[in-house]
């Protein structure tokens, strides 16, 4: 018989009387920006950056997941060398800010690409057959992408090795037994039982990515914040512009975290069966 969840048997007759007044309070406000103009004015306006909000969120968190699955098995590789650059790339960029890093990828690392770009290709520019790359072909938007990707991914690579390493060595020598590939070992026995104890801290830097793609306004990219920002400043309704700015991001938030928290209870059940 499968022991149950320490906090499963506290927790079940638990009625969630924190949602209950999320749903009362998000019912509220709406019935509110129904109810007057200058709500509606405002949430028409700043509900423009949503779509940018949700594009730099999903491409930024991918890119991230992506190289950070990549640096933690630099982590758990066997080559020293390969540890040791792993190591170096998530202290660096834990220790830098997201909104410097955005800064700096905007302003000095996007014109470092072109020039290497343009370095790579001059042969093909020296020819005519085709133009240099400029600095401004790479939209903001982009910028504010690879920022938050390369900031996440020194997070997430620590979330993949937490997650692999907790995963029993007896079940990975019993797979090196059965003849399984480095790569079969992976797909087939390390990752289906990791991903349950990587996926709610996962999660939970998938949310606090949507927080922190408000820091894109800062260059400029028509998000949820910008937006208000544009509309606050000419219009001075601060109060009405930030709080629907807030009730925005807290709809997407807590929405975001429900679903992962009943993702997270069903791959839990499926693991006690």
């Amino acid at each position: 018989m499968t022991p149950a969840h320490p906090q499963d048997s506290s927790q079940k007759g638990d009625y969630p009387w924190w949602l209950v007044a999320l749903a009362v309070i998000a019912v509220a406000l709406a019935v509110v920006i129904v109810s007057s103009d200058i709500y509606i004015q405002v949430f028409t306006i700043v509900s423009a950056g949503i779509g940018i909000t949700i594009l730099v969120t999903l491409l930024g968190f991918f890119f991230a997941t992506a190289l950070g699955l990549g640096i933690a098995l630099m982590a758990l590789s066997e080559r020293a060398v390969l540890r040791q650059i792993a190591r170096f790339y998530t202290e660096v960029i834990r220790g830098i800010p997201i909104l410097v890093l955005l800064f700096y990828i905007a302003f000095v690392g996007a014109p470092a690409l072109v020039a290497l770009i343009n370095l790579i290709l001059s042969p093909l520019i020296s020819a005519g057959s085709m133009e240099p790359v400029l600095v401004r072909d790479l939209s903001l938007m982009w910028r504010a992408v690879i920022a938050l990707s390369i900031g996440y991914s020194a997070f997430i690579a620590e979330v993949f090795r937490a997650g692999i390493q907790s995963v029993d060595k007896g079940q990975i020598e019993a797979a090196k037994a059965l003849g399984l590939t480095r790569t079969q070992r992976f797909r087939l026995v390390v990752f289906p039982q990791a991903i349950r104890v990587i996926l709610p801290p996962l999660g939970n830097d998938f949310v606090a990515m949507i927080k922190d793609s408000s820091l894109v306004s800062v260059l400029g990219v028509a998000d949820i914040t910008q937006m208000g920002k544009i509309y606050a400043s000419g219009s001075f309704r601060f109060f009405e512009t930030y709080s629907i700015v807030a009730y925005i991001y807290l709809i997407l938030t807590i929405g975001l975290s429900l679903g992962l928290r009943r993702l997270e209870m069903r791959l839990r059940r499926t693991g006690q069966r």
